[in-house]
């Protein structure tokens, strides 16, 4: 089943929000990063059944608890993310990892963990064709997201080879925590130059 999606840039550093949609009335939010107001009118007065937190930063959590509070919907996040985001949203996130899916109506989309970014950056694979990920902060036109020093770097650049580009084929979607999307067919041939440049 193909999940649709839309894309709202919001906030001071223009983060993505993006807004899931089944086709049958279901509906989940990656990302409430800013301006919860717009967010809620984005929505129009349809019920939200989730939002998703792709990682900790202050610029992707700024809109959850006011978006959490005026619709009821869960939260989830990367696990070893939650505690920092739970200390300063207040929002309890359901913690989810590698393996774990997140329904949509019937379809359900795949978490991947990232660890580099933050500790608990994840990754959403949503069915349809092309596949599209969703990857936050860990993967952009370009590059991949900011590391801390060498081993955090190393540790993203793995999990981005073997469990994205080493597993989806290069039609598949990338749609990053800010700018524009791109594809795995786009950034593959830069995968080599990223290595050797450590950023």
């Amino acid at each position: 089943m193909t999940v649709h999606y839309s894309c709202l840039s919001v906030g001071p550093m223009d983060n993505n929000a993006y807004l899931l949609d089944d086709g049958a009335g279901h509906l989940g939010l990656i990302d409430a990063a800013a301006e919860p107001q717009r967010l809620l009118r984005w929505l129009a007065g349809r019920e939200l059944d989730w939002v998703v937190t792709t990682h900790r930063h202050e610029d992707h959590i700024g809109a959850l608890a006011q978006i959490v509070a005026r619709t009821g919907a869960r939260a989830l996040c990367g696990a070893p993310d939650a505690g920092s985001i739970e200390g300063r949203t207040g929002v309890r996130c359901e913690p989810v990892w590698t393996g774990d899916h997140i329904g949509i109506g019937a379809a359900q989309l795949e978490v991947i963990g990232l660890v580099g970014h933050t500790p608990g950056s994840i990754a959403l694979v949503a069915p349809g064709t092309p596949t599209t990920l969703f990857t936050g902060d860990s993967l952009f036109p370009g590059g991949l997201g900011k590391t801390a020093g060498p081993q955090q770097f190393a540790s993203l650049f793995a999990g981005v080879t073997t469990t994205l580009f080493d597993r989806f084929p290069d039609d598949t979607v990338v749609a990053p925590g800010h700018g524009a999307a791109t594809t795995l067919g786009a950034e593959r041939p830069s995968l080599e130059q990223w290595r050797r440049r450590g950023w």
